[in-house]
């Protein structure tokens, strides 16, 4: 029974009338609890199968036989069994367990729309706190308004009515963490879908945390390298980063993530993929080709696909960091990857919608930017105190017509460090990846990339911009000089050199070998369709022949001027061997 503040009053439930000592036992209770008189009123309520449930105000203290199963079961929840057996461990809670005199704070549900209940009477819950209904179905608080607040249901809503109980838990929402997670596919509350038995959490993290402060932090000065030509030598990514992929729709931009994960094996980097609004069939097929390639030893899918709820949607990428804050926070590095947050922000404006939120542009929520903000900004690379791990994202948003100015782009280029932007035209006339040089750029990987790379990518982006003008101009002229063919030559040699196969990243060195050799002009007299197979052929060749070279540019990121020399040199004799069809060449 609700009451004002300055006036409470008591309102005892139970099946049979308690007795005279009984009612005095309630009423010392009270007086010693609440420092005041307690007007008691008894009512009877046959629900109650046995003990009593007492409420003053807006507390709740349940002796019922239901509330004490409920406050037993929550007991055992805390219990962290680890490697023992699980029955011993039973045995002690229940000598140990004694019923607690705490209140509960109840609530009623007075509306259910969707993915989304109406509770009132909870005046003390919190934004982000996680609420329990009938049936153990949970929910985190969304919306706070006067007399009443909105959740998100993580379950099925359709087992909730209006009127029925609802109960604080005074937490906020997160997710189990540790080191059982890797090699699983978990849903976006942590638990194992992969059909590969239960997950052996070392402890649990909010999904919502502060970021990182200003003195938390040090500067982006390590590489991480994806194993892609045309990024690892133009847009470098730096551990600690946050580089945006975006592009339109199957441009390719879930296959430079991959590439990416696939690229940190055996380099000791933790990979966590989150897939948001997904068809399930492309998810179980990217953990596939994960698993046969041996990525799945270092990698934790979590699984939020198209066919699950919007709440899930939601929360999905804010677990993710979490569990990849669980690394980074013991000094290790991590690489996240969030596909796709167009996806996720769509999913966001449903649940505004159906909590009654204004609409703004697009018909998402004013507070849409500080939606991926506050996620993105997680990422980061530790100072030295805190252990020096670091957490690289790799947002990815989708585009409509390469309209990159359109609103949800817009926001997420501004939170990040660059972008890599997938040409459409560019990936249907066969240039993969597709990323378009100009409009693509990482401002903070260059201060990351080693000396090797940047001597060898050299004049890169340069030749390669050049080559684009230059071919606009010429296609309105048929008479060309020498110098301008051999010039058209050269560029589209250079672009033939960034197509890359999928699931195929280089290591450093192959990256510094072919650069090296395509700047020093080794191979403008080859034949375009010739180019991947003197690639494999140059690449084999100088790697059998100054094996201790290769070792030396992937340990200490350095090439010096007589490496460039030796190098090139090389690539010369191989590419008189392949043109005279030698054995090197084929």
């Amino acid at each position: 029974m609700r009451s004002d503040r300055s006036r409470l009053t008591a309102e005892l439930r139970s099946a049979k009338e308690p007795s005279t000592e009984q009612k005095q036992r309630f009423a010392d209770f009270l007086s010693k609890k609440y420092r005041r008189k307690v007007p008691l009123r008894w009512e009877q309520d046959d629900s109650l199968k046995s003990g009593f449930r007492l409420q003053v105000g807006s507390d709740v203290y349940d002796w019922s036989l239901d509330g004490r199963i409920r406050q037993f079961q929550d007991y055992l929840r805390q219990l962290q069994p680890g490697q023992q057996d699980l029955m011993p461990l039973m045995r002690q809670a229940v000598e140990d367990w004694s019923l607690a005199v705490v209140p509960e704070e109840i609530g009623t549900v007075l509306t259910v729309d969707s993915e989304i209940a109406t509770v009132g009477g909870l005046e003390h819950a919190q934004y982000g706190e996680i609420l329990l209904f009938t049936g153990g179905i949970r929910g985190m608080v969304q919306d706070l308004r006067r007399g009443e607040l909105s959740c998100v249901v993580f379950g099925d809503a359709e087992e909730i009515s209006a009127g029925s109980i609802v109960r604080r838990t005074k937490k906020t929402a997160g997710v189990p963490v540790g080191e059982g997670f890797l090699g699983r596919v978990v849903d976006a509350l942590g638990v194992p879908i992969d059909g590969k038995g239960r997950i052996q959490a070392e402890g649990r993290r909010p999904i919502e945390a502060p970021a990182p402060g200003i003195l938390d932090r040090q500067p982006v000065n390590t590489p991480m390298e994806t194993g892609l030509l045309a990024i690892d030598s133009m847009f470098p990514i730096g551990r600690g980063q946050r580089e945006l992929i975006i592009g339109d729709r199957q441009t390719g931009k879930t296959a430079i993530a991959l590439d990416t994960i696939l690229n940190q094996k055996g380099k000791d980097v933790v990979c966590i993929y989150v897939a948001i609004g997904q068809k399930t069939s492309s998810i179980a097929q990217m953990v596939e080709n994960l698993s046969r390639r041996g990525a799945m030893d270092y990698t934790t899918v979590i699984s939020a696909p198209a066919g699950a709820s919007a709440a899930l949607q939601y929360i999905a990428p804010y677990a993710g960091c979490a569990l990849g804050e669980y690394f980074m926070y013991q000094g290790r590095d991590v690489l996240i990857i969030y596909d796709d947050l167009s996806k996720h922000a769509v999913a966001y404006r449903a649940l505004s919608l159906l909590m009654g939120r204004s609409p703004g542009r697009e018909a998402y929520p004013g507070d849409v930017f500080y939606l991926h903000s506050r996620l993105l900004e997680r990422a980061a690379h530790l100072s030295d105190e805190l252990g020096g791990g670091s957490m690289t994202a790799l947002p990815i948003a989708e585009t409509q017509a390469g309209d990159v100015s359109a609103y949800i782009p817009t926001n997420i280029i501004s939170i990040t460090d660059g972008q890599i932007f997938l040409e459409s035209d560019l990936f249907f006339s066969g240039q993969r990846p597709a990323v378009n040089v100009g409009l693509s750029v990482s401002r903070v990987g260059g201060d990351a990339q080693t000396k090797a790379m940047k001597k060898a990518a050299g004049t890169l982006r340069l030749e390669l911009a050049q080559y684009r003008e230059m071919e606009v101009f010429t296609q309105f002229s048929s008479d060309l000089d020498e110098a301008t063919k051999r010039q058209l030559v050269y560029g589209q040699g250079l672009m033939r050199l960034l197509r890359q196969p999928q699931y195929h990243p280089l290591a450093q060195h192959q990256q510094v070998i072919l650069l090296v050799s395509a700047l020093g002009h080794v191979m403008q007299d080859v034949p375009l369709d010739d180019i991947d197979r003197f690639e494999d052929g140059l690449l084999a060749a100088i790697e059998e022949q100054v094996p201790d070279l290769c070792r030396r540019i992937d340990m200490t990121g350095q090439l010096e001027p007589e490496d460039r020399e030796e190098i090139v040199e090389l690539a010369k004799e191989f590419l008189e061997d392949f043109q005279s069809g030698g054995k090197r060449g084929g």
